[in-house]
């Protein structure tokens, strides 16, 4: 991020604090994508001098049980007295106040969930463990999503109804200024959001922009109004101008976008007279009268806050999430996961891996006690667990996960770019060091393909079997791909996750029988990319050639692989494509 788009996504990060300062529980909150560092600190610090009242933020772990959230049965008072006693939830603590979430892209989601409901509804209602109780609530949430790749995000029964979200730039604390509004400000504008009128051609224009941009729930519909009316209050003014409509889409529409507005209508060709038939009063979504002048000015401050690469890495990660799950019913079904983070409970039996959780199994007996000392014929003062009681914990693990590299090794490659294939390989293979996933390397020239390297996870061996690699002799493409789909097959029967990344100008010109025949060998070429797309194997084509031709491109989509020529790649790009590829959005769940 350069210094003028730091600069602008400092400018907005100022105004959503003191939007959300105005409106905390009327827009539900903000969510801040940032790592911890003086750059957050920095912006909450200025969240609090707004608010004024540091003593309402109440922080939340994010490891935070359904049962803490709400409230419930206290576990220790029951037992002792011998009859439901009831606890009180943060959230219901929390009236008034603001929650503190870290790390809130691995809040689980039931816990996600139940923060989202309490501030859409008002109310945090607990009937169960024979406590039946209801309350009225109002606060407001600031999320920091934490998540490093794109991925790792807040969940959306929560993020959908946080109204504001923003990513804090990169950049030095002390080069930024700090909020050019005051609590005065805040205050004032807190008092006057309720009179502030916003008309229906800007309504209609702000929900214009969030269909435009893909934006499907109904919700950042109606906080982007709330927000452009807040905008208007803080800037002293009783109607929503196109300055607080503008401010109101980047700030709510932005980061939430999954594709880029078409072209309005003017700018297409104008269609040809039609004959009056008595019904052109009436029009549809794509004429004229549809986009106005109003959403114009919010489709352009939507789309330049939009940061740079968003959109495809948005690509990329849907295009991860349905591979992974055509291939989901190839994992384990065996035992349990003895590792992983706790995501919550569930009723069952120990064993085979599967851990009793002896607090939740305490909690379920409790309300029983009286019932069963009732029927004991010879009472012994302990506690009287059954089957029905026993609660298990389940566990979210992410699985293994096998980077196969596949090398265009033949003489076009080697002519052109084999050593800088090798160099972006390279720093491939460093990432998945870091990540601990395991690597291994198929070469493929001349007439076949061979296993240069089995999976391993020594980056040492690794770089050296890619130093000793040959250049030279025919392009066996149809061969590559189908070594790579067996060594693939290999890892999933290993219960791991393969993910093939494929280096080659895609000109392929031996055939899969060995023959020399150029049209046949990329018929064969396909063909094996059709296999792969078929079985559902994660991959990422890297496009070798000096300048790229449809003939890669061609390929990666029979593959249904990520796209990327190298000519146009620096190291970030190549390390930003591997991990939007290999990342898996789903982990398992027992």
């Amino acid at each position: 991020m350069d210094l003028e788009q730091a600069d602008g996504a400092w400018d907005d990060a100022l105004l959503g604090a003191a939007i959300f300062a105005s409106d905390p529980s009327g827009l539900g909150g903000v969510c801040v994508r940032s790592q911890p560092g003086p750059i957050r600190d920095f912006w909450f610090a200025q969240v609090e001098n707004l608010i004024g009242q540091p003593s309402e933020f109440r922080r939340i772990p994010c490891a935070v049980t359904e049962d803490r959230l709400l409230g419930g049965l206290d576990l220790a008072a029951t037992l002792s007295a011998g009859r439901p006693i009831g606890e009180t939830g943060i959230l219901a603590e929390s009236d008034g106040g603001i929650l503190l979430l870290a790390m809130a892209e691995r809040l689980p989601a039931s816990a996600a969930a139940c923060i989202g409901e309490a501030l859409e509804r008002g109310i945090v209602s607990v009937q169960r463990d024979g406590i039946d109780h209801q309350s009225e609530v109002r606060f407001g949430v600031i999320a920091f999503d934490e998540g490093i790749d794109e991925d790792d995000h807040v969940a959306a029964a929560l993020s959908d109804r946080l109204a504001l979200h923003l990513r804090l730039p990169e950049a030095s604390a002390r080069e930024l200024p700090g909020s050019p509004y005051s609590a005065k400000t805040v205050a004032r504008a807190a008092a006057e959001i309720t009179g502030v009128v916003c008309d229906e051609d800007v309504v209609a224009a702000l929900c214009g922009a969030a269909f435009a941009l893909g934006i499907r729930s109904f919700r950042p519909s109606a906080a982007v109004v709330r927000a452009a009316r807040t905008s208007a209050a803080l800037n002293g003014r009783s109607r929503v101008e196109e300055e607080d409509a503008g401010n109101a889409a980047r700030l709510v529409l932005a980061l939430r976008a999954t594709m880029l507005p078409q072209p309005a209508p003017e700018e297409q060709n104008e269609p040809e007279p039609q004959e009056d038939t008595g019904d052109n009063d009436r029009q549809g979504p794509g004429d004229d009268q549809a986009r106005g002048p109003m959403m114009d000015v919010v489709l352009d401050a939507s789309t330049a806050a939009i940061p740079p690469g968003l959109l495809e890495r948005l690509k990329q990660a849907e295009l991860g999430g349905r591979k992974s799950a055509k291939s989901a019913g190839s994992g384990s079904h065996g035992a349990a996961p003895r590792r992983g983070r706790p995501a919550g409970v569930k009723r069952g039996s120990p064993g085979a891996g599967k851990r009793l959780n002896v607090i939740e199994t305490l909690r379920a007996a409790a309300p029983w006690q009286p019932l069963r000392r009732q029927t004991d014929t010879a009472p012994t003062g302990r506690l009287k667990i059954t089957q029905d009681d026993l609660r298990i914990s389940r566990l979210k693990h992410q699985g293994k996960a096998t980077t196969i590299f596949v090398v265009d090794a033949s003489g076009s490659s080697a002519m052109h770019r084999l050593a800088e294939a090798k160099g972006a390989v390279e720093l491939l293979l460093a990432d998945c060091y870091v990540r601990r996933d395991q690597v291994a390397l198929v070469a493929f020239r001349n007439q076949g393909a061979e296993i240069a390297l089995p999976p391993t996870r020594s980056l040492v061996r690794a770089k050296r079997c890619l130093a000793a690699l040959p250049g030279g002799g025919g392009t066996p493409l149809a061969a590559g791909i189908d070594a790579a789909a067996q060594l693939a097959d290999q890892v999933v029967r290993r219960d791991e996750t393969p993910v093939i990344v494929l280096l080659t100008d895609g000109r392929a010109n031996i055939a899969a029988d060995g023959s020399a025949d150029r049209g046949r060998a990329n018929i064969d070429a396909k063909s094996s990319a059709r296999r792969i797309r078929a079985v559902g194997y994660r991959s990422l084509l890297i496009d070798t050639s000096p300048r790229p031709q449809p003939v890669g491109r061609e390929l990666a989509a029979e593959m249904d692989a990520t796209y990327l020529p190298l000519p146009f790649a620096d190291s970030k790009v190549l390390n930003d494509a591997i991990r939007s590829v290999a990342h898996d959005p789903s982990a398992s769940m027992v």
